[in-house]
């Protein structure tokens, strides 16, 4: 695993040979046709459930395997070796596990996290609207309070699972305009009042499905509400800290594979009588791809560092890991398209897969233009 860091502990080295091992022989041989397909592969998410993955961050004594994000970045960047796609949407599973364990009450705990933790239950998290995307404090989706119950009505857009999840983390305007006016709920799938658009036709992460979560009067009990009313929002970017982290780690995995298919092809293919591995040129383009996914791996790993530690500076790390990470992941992965020649723009080879995959990795869990507001505004506000 030196790809991923030499700093690694010993507990560490052994939770990525065996997530890899995994992302090797569950999801590799299969990623090509899942993406053509259009398959989710809700069986194999069970199965790296099996392995304590499907509840990375959640305490022990709740069911999960009681993580931090630094061993969390080091899970999703294996298996994103396998499949981005796959990994991506185990990333946000965790998310929503974490919430429900870190604001959830032992009542909501007990009730939802054994699921989770299997995977016999998979998560979402819905926070964008279609008319909330970066702007996610003005989001409209509303929940009135009905004596011991909740009124939920709106839509939420691009949320990953959805259909096949069968619990949603929502957030919903229950006050005044703002982010002080948001409180975050628990919907189950089966809830009256709950429906689904299409499946949407997307460029990559076709392994798993994406529509909208149509909540038409959903009438939710009270102690479905995690956290006190207004708290929402601080729950929706407390997650995201993570899940940024989480999709900054699939961009290396999948910029990894494809920098590792490059190196192999260049080895067996020639041209005028050399291999092309052995064209200076070639080599420092490898050169230069492997020192910018070191690079933005470092920057990850202190970012999850941070978060481990409480660190106030964390949430502005995530956002500079997060928007190096997938800007890096991204340009790595269409270089190494290039490197392939024709044979990395056909299907087969796997290499245009990932470029796709990746591609959104730069707009998800907060666009890479809000990732550099983020920072902008942490390194500014003492100015103002």
């Amino acid at each position: 695993m030196s790809a991923v860091t030499t700093t690694l502990t010993e507990d560490q080295l052994a939770l990525a040979e065996v997530t890899l091992d995994f992302a090797q022989e569950q999801l590799a041989p299969h990623a090509v046709a899942w993406d053509q397909d259009k398959h989710f592969p809700v069986d194999v998410i069970r199965r790296a459930a099996g392995l304590g993955l499907a509840g990375v961050y959640v305490r022990e004594q709740h069911g999960g395997s009681g993580l931090s994000r630094s061993d969390g970045v080091l899970v999703f960047e294996t298996l994103a070796r396998g499949c981005p796609s796959i990994a991506g949407y185990l990333s946000i599973h965790n998310m929503v596990a974490w919430m429900i364990d870190r604001y959830g009450d032992d009542a909501q705990r007990a009730r939802w996290l054994p699921g989770l933790c299997s995977a016999a239950t998979l998560g979402s998290y819905c926070l964008t609207e279609p008319g909330a995307g970066s702007d996610a404090a003005a989001l409209r989706t509303r929940a009135e309070r009905q004596g011991d119950h909740y009124l939920l009505t709106g839509v939420k857009q691009f949320i990953s699972g959805a259909g096949s999840a069968g619990l949603y983390v929502v957030m919903a305007r229950t006050g005044e305009p703002g982010p002080g006016g948001i409180s975050a709920f628990v919907v189950e799938r089966d809830d009256p009042g709950v429906s689904f658009g299409p499946n949407e036709r997307k460029m990559g992460w076709n392994a798993q499905p994406t529509r909208q979560v149509v909540l038409d009067g959903l009438r939710v009990p009270a102690d479905r509400r995690l956290g006190a009313e207004g708290d929402g929002f601080r729950i929706a970017m407390n997650g995201l800290n993570g899940g940024r982290l989480g999709i900054a780690a699939c961009s290396l995995g999948g910029a990894q594979s494809a920098l590792d298919r490059s190196l192999s092809h260049l080895a067996d293919r020639e041209a005028f009588g050399s291999r092309l591995l052995d064209a200076q040129a070639l080599q420092f383009r490898l050169a230069d791809m492997a020192t910018e996914l070191a690079a933005a791996r470092a920057l990850v790993r202190q970012a999850a560092e941070a978060l481990d530690g409480g660190d106030p500076l964390a949430p502005r790390l995530c956002a500079m890991a997060k928007r190096f990470a997938t800007d890096t992941g991204y340009a790595v992965a269409d270089a190494a398209l290039q490197l392939h020649g024709g044979y990395g723009y056909l299907s087969e080879y796997g290499i245009e897969k990932i470029v796709r995959d990746l591609r959104v990795h730069q707009i998800l869990e907060g666009t890479n233009e809000v990732m550099r507001v983020i920072v902008a505004r942490g390194l500014t506000e003492t100015l103002r």
